[in-house]
């Protein structure tokens, strides 16, 4: 709690609420340094996260991420249309939003023509699998904050 609390300036709610199970917020926080540490620019990582977050409705992550991307200077058309869970207009950004959609409807069963269609915009089958992490990272969060009720 203290390195978020370092980070944020504070300790965020959600994150004293998911401190009632150390396990869930160590393995959060280990996983979200690890996505953090990805290959996968800032932005595109926060697109992963934002997607998750609108399609879980967790209200807190979207805040909390709507400011993370203020901070990376993302345009407000961008951050709108991830808080609306529309279509983006930077082609590369959207193909990370229809990649993490894709990953999610078929539980990583993504057929090979979506995967190239990501390939296709400079990603890597690294970044795919760095995806894959900020999923799986992000839908333990959203569902966590959603069960503690975190505002």
């Amino acid at each position: 709690m203290e390195r978020t609390a370092a980070a944020f300036g504070r300790t965020p709610s959600a994150v004293a609420r998911l401190a009632e199970s150390p396990e869930l917020l160590n393995g959060f926080l280990e996983l979200s340094a690890s996505f953090e540490g990805s290959t996968l620019e800032p932005v595109a990582r926060e697109v992963v996260i934002m997607t998750v977050a609108v399609r879980n409705d967790c209200h807190i992550c979207v805040t909390m991420h709507t400011g993370k991307l203020r901070e990376l200077g993302a345009d407000t058309a961008l951050i709108a249309a991830l808080r609306a869970g529309r279509a983006l207009d930077d082609e590369r950004l959207e193909a990370v939003r229809k990649f993490t959609l894709e990953v999610l409807a078929t539980s990583g069963g993504v057929a090979d023509d979506d995967l190239k269609a990501f390939l296709a915009h400079g990603y890597t089958e690294r970044n795919a699998l760095e995806v894959v992490l900020g999923i799986g990272t992000y839908t333990m969060s959203t569902l966590a904050n959603r069960l503690t009720r975190a505002t």
